[in-house]
């Protein structure tokens, strides 16, 4: 999820976290993301189609607001925001207990920082044994720079344990990255980390239109079939079982350790809605074909 915009009054972000806790409090959840918003102007030339606005740090608002979901928060930073001696107190505070992140590079080439990957990396390590982070793999880029694989090693070297996608609708662009990785890590005698492909309910043109500019990769068929159905929000989220299914059953095959995240990039009631039920349509998928898949996935993150 994407905490509530830093505008809000307290009231106004105790009554989202309210609703959302009783969104929650009834899904078999592994953990809870937070995701660290940027504003990626530098990322693209076209407008963004919903408006950027500041919001709560991720990792203050799951302490303060979300404590009644009791699963690990995996929380994003951005760690080009901080300045070295930020970031530093960030990794120990709270050293004694186990912690979990995501941390996430410069939007751009273009995208002036302060603290760069590798420097973040290096200092999780030095300074916090329990802080345990991954990283963002982009199975799209592999289609333009098949490099992807050699990024995801690279920086499983560097310390990160798990990796997790932005949203998943070209199945094609996934297997291919994820063929490319088990071939590499397998010859070399590597073991892979996990890879949790996210999911995202699209509901409209607005949110479609939203998605590309995030920078999510649409094949021409699948955007076809979400426009020109009758129901959009219900035809994303079969497409998204579908791709999920496959991308598992390519994994199983191969012994690749792959779970889910599941978002909506919308506001819109419906599509919130419609994430929480993809959370539970997922699970069923995970217990059919993989009964122990939360000790696989979860243990091997942990």
């Amino acid at each position: 999820m994407t905490p509530p915009k830093a505008s809000h009054a307290p009231e106004k972000v105790s009554e989202i976290a309210r609703k959302q806790v009783e969104r929650l409090k009834n899904l078999d959840l592994d953990a809870l993301i937070l995701y660290d918003v940027q504003e990626e102007v530098d990322r693209v030339d076209h407008e963004r189609p919903y408006p950027y606005l500041p919001t709560i740090d991720p990792a203050v608002y799951g302490d303060k607001y979300l404590r009644q979901v009791e699963v690990p928060k995996i929380i994003y930073r951005c760690v080009g925001n901080d300045t070295r001696a930020q970031f530093e107190d960030w990794v120990k505070a709270d050293e004694n207990e186990d912690r979990f992140s995501v941390y996430v590079g410069a939007s751009s080439s273009k995208q002036e920082v302060k603290l760069n990957l590798p420097e973040a990396y290096k200092l999780s390590k030095q300074l916090n044994n329990n802080l345990t982070f991954g990283g963002v793999v982009i199975p799209e880029r592999h289609i333009k720079k098949n490099d992807e694989h050699i990024r995801v090693v690279e920086k499983t070297n560097n310390g990160c344990n798990f990796f997790i996608t932005q949203a998943t609708y070209n199945v094609e662009a996934s297997k291919n990255l994820l063929s490319d990785l088990y071939y590499y890590y397998t010859n070399n005698g590597f073991e892979m980390v996990p890879i949790l492909f996210n999911l995202a309910p699209c509901g409209t043109a607005k949110t479609l239109q939203f998605m590309k500019w995030l920078g999510i990769s649409i094949p021409g068929w699948l955007e076809n079939e979400l426009k020109y159905s009758n129901d959009i929000l219900d035809k994303s989220i079969q497409l998204s079982q579908k791709i999920f299914e496959e991308l598992l059953d390519f994994g199983l095959e191969k012994g690749i350790p792959i779970g889910c995240s599941i978002e909506s990039v919308s506001t819109s009631k419906l599509e919130i809605e419609a994430s929480v039920q993809l959370v539970k349509d997922v699970k069923g998928i995970l217990d059919k074909k993989l009964p122990s898949h939360e000790s696989n996935i979860k243990q091997s993150i942990m």
